[in-house]
């Protein structure tokens, strides 16, 4: 017996707001307070039209009160959804998936202590890789020994992984 499951229409008004590129597709898609937000296999398309592309989407957080998350060059965003349904697991996976790599570099040798996150990430179907490095809170970005601990991590970490 083959089970047969209905998703959801996507609303016709939403359906035009969206610039898909050829062989995006939709995934998922929620009410918002805002308007509605609509998963694709590219990016995460917000009510404003703009679409934040998965690699470009860092802390995603689900709560009580919706989604926040943060897009590198952007900022925080965040949206009321009261019933995220699928989009909850899709927004998590996309962004997951799009981590080739991550690694915490703590500054001293404590492994709990503050320092930098190396990560490598690709775009969804795509073979370029994008090296980031974050830094924990309470550590200056603009320190010349930080600078050097993560020029000396990323390093390491490519000859490691080979990418």
């Amino acid at each position: 017996m083959r089970l047969h499951l209905r998703r959801s229409a996507l609303p016709d008004p939403v359906r035009a707001r969206l610039r898909l590129v050829p062989g995006e597709r939709v995934l998922a898609h929620a009410d918002a307070v805002e308007g509605t937000l609509v998963a694709t296999t590219r990016a995460l398309h917000l009510p404003d039209g703009h679409a934040a592309p998965w690699e470009r989407i860092d802390r995603a957080r689900w709560s009580d009160t919706g989604l926040s998350f943060v897009e590198e060059g952007v900022g925080t965003r965040a949206f009321g959804v009261e019933r995220p349904g699928r989009l909850a697991e899709t927004v998590y996976e996309r962004v997951t998936a799009t981590i080739v790599v991550s690694r915490h570099v703590p500054l001293t040798g404590d492994p709990g202590g503050r320092g930098l996150t190396v990560v490598a990430r690709r775009p969804p179907g795509g073979s370029d890789i994008t090296w980031r490095v974050h830094v924990d809170e309470g550590v200056d970005p603009d320190d010349p020994r930080v600078a050097d601990h993560a020029a000396r991590a990323l390093a390491a970490l490519r000859e490691q992984t080979g990418v």
